[in-house]
């Protein structure tokens, strides 16, 4: 079995090289505390994403990862032989994979990713930056002799990424990402409409306002002065108000990325244009700021949410592309 795997702080992408994708549901996993004894795995994915909300104080969501990096070794290694089960690896079989990682995970981060992986059954395992990944999913050649740029927007971390003829030449990540977005999201529904919501409807709205044009949307919550459940119309607009200051704010840090571009990279990037991926890339007006601020052409991929696992897939059966990028 080969697989390549994008383990995003929101949502968690496997991709076989034989099948296709094999698994696209959120990062989130449901447990049953077990106090002396282990946790016991109550849903992994979908699953568990639908029962957030909805379950008694014993049962605990927990998201393996933050800012698309283990934060903790055995609730990461529990979620990963989980996910390869739905993927439908059988016990016995050998499972070989590359996982996407963000450029600029520190050594103990990546370690720790590697570790978990290891012990829930792949091997071997090499690691591929995320960006990179995503690149090679939308088609493009990491290690062609001209500039490519890219920009992976997830629910963790951000980065734009520069690199030619098997190496990065300049890079830059923000720490604000699509979650930022979505509790933007759901604290302007609260000041403006007197509404609470879940971080589930939150998400929703953020996603649909940018992939259901400028129309209104119908969200429901709880009304603020009555706690009673209630119906809202918000428009698209409002929405994209919302999470401007934190688009504003993570297309700032990543136009810095241009700075460490030679005049003949910029020229590259200019003919060509920068690639944009990742679920938050979906939010209404990101890609025509990104476009604005950078003063470049952008494009969004056409596969947005799933081309890092699908790179990833590929790059298994590109030694010369794992060999330039590849860390394991």
């Amino acid at each position: 079995m080969e697989l390549g795997i994008d383990l995003g702080t929101a949502n968690t992408v496997v991709s076989d090289v034989r099948r296709g994708i094999v698994f696209d549901e959120p990062t989130v996993m449901l447990l049953r505390r077990g106090g002396s004894r282990r946790d016991r795995v109550l849903a992994v994915g979908q699953e568990a994403a639908d029962l957030l909300g909805r379950t008694p104080s014993r049962f605990v969501a927990v998201r393996p990862l933050q800012d698309g990096v283990v934060t903790d070794l055995e609730t990461a290694r529990v979620y990963l032989r989980s996910v390869l089960r739905k993927a439908g690896r059988r016990v016995w079989a050998p499972v070989r994979a590359v996982i996407g990682v963000p450029v600029g995970s520190t050594a103990l981060e990546h370690r720790a990713l590697l570790e978990a992986a290891d012990e829930a059954g792949l091997r071997p395992v090499t690691t591929l930056d995320e960006a990179v990944a995503g690149a090679v999913g939308c088609g493009l050649d990491p290690l062609e002799r001209r500039v490519h740029m890219v920009v992976d927007v997830g629910g963790g971390t951000a980065e734009a990424v520069a690199f030619c003829y098997g190496g990065v030449l300049a890079s830059r990540t923000s720490k604000l990402g699509g979650d930022e977005m979505t509790v933007a999201v759901a604290r302007y529904l609260r000041e403006q409409h007197q509404l609470f919501v879940g971080e589930h409807e939150a998400e929703s709205l953020k996603i649909r306002s940018g992939s259901d044009g400028s129309g209104p949307l119908v969200l429901q919550g709880r009304d603020a002065a009555t706690g009673r459940p209630r119906l809202a119309t918000v428009q698209a607009a409002e929405v994209a108000d919302a999470v401007r200051p934190i688009v504003d704010e993570i297309v700032r840090t990543l136009s810095a990325s241009l700075d460490d571009l030679p005049p003949q990279a910029i020229a590259d990037v200019m003919a060509e244009g920068v690639l944009v991926f990742g679920g938050s890339s979906l939010v209404s007006g990101f890609p025509q700021e990104l476009e604005r601020t950078l003063g470049l052409p952008v494009k969004l991929a056409e596969q947005p949410l799933t081309c890092v696992a699908e790179g990833a897939a590929r790059a298994l059966r590109n030694r010369p592309l794992l060999a330039a990028y590849g860390r394991g």
